[in-house]
């Protein structure tokens, strides 16, 4: 249940920056910004999203979510791949092998 978010990975002039857009808007007209190391507090769509990618490893090390775009800045020894994935599925709840709970 849920829908994929249609991803689309623009092209960025600084190698450590992964810029995506998607087809639905995350914050509206709200900026949104999320760095490593400080609580994400909240279940909003950019809250929820801000964890899983905080949640991929030391790799990321800031966020920054404007309407449909979503800025990942990187450590410099890493590398922005799945990352996109993360994002297509975050609106996916059940995935292959996770049972869905009862009320």
């Amino acid at each position: 249940m849920g829908q994929v978010v249609s991803v689309f990975e623009q092209p960025s002039s600084d190698p450590g920056v992964v810029r995506l857009e998607l087809n639905r808007t995350l914050t509206g007209m709200a900026h949104e910004t999320y760095v490593r190391g400080t609580p994400v507090h909240g279940n909003r769509p950019p809250d929820v999203l801000a964890r899983l990618l905080f949640e991929e490893g030391e790799r990321v090390r800031r966020v920054h979510m404007y309407s449909n775009q979503v800025t990942i800045e990187l450590e410099p020894w890493s590398s922005g791949e799945g990352l996109a994935e993360i994002v297509r599925e975050l609106y996916v709840h059940y995935k292959p092998g996770v049972t869905p709970s009862l009320p």
